[in-house]
């Protein structure tokens, strides 16, 4: 069954383009594990809501966890933590 995933993301202050530097390496591993980035968009102007938004979709658990581990993600750690604030991450079902 596949997972469908709905990933917010807020930037650390100043770090917009490191946000999306580091998205661009770690989304690009997703084909490896099975899965597609169905939706990429970015904010446009100010605001308090999220910097990016992602719509991920793949295969199973099993596949998800392996991302998460994937060693390449793994060594990005530390941009991670320089460029992102916070992350929410929701599981979602498409409805139309």
């Amino acid at each position: 069954m596949t997972i469908r995933l709905c990933v917010l993301l807020w930037a650390a202050d100043g770090q917009e383009d490191a946000l999306t530097g580091y998205e661009d390496q770690v989304l690009s591993l997703i084909p490896r594990h099975g899965g597609e980035v169905r939706s990429r968009v970015r904010r446009v102007g100010g605001g308090d809501g999220p910097l990016e938004v992602q719509l991920i979709d793949l295969p199973d658990d099993a596949r998800m966890q392996a991302y998460l581990q994937d060693p390449e993600r793994l060594a990005l750690a530390d941009v991670h933590r320089r460029a992102i604030a916070r992350t929410d991450v929701l599981t979602v079902e498409t409805i139309v």
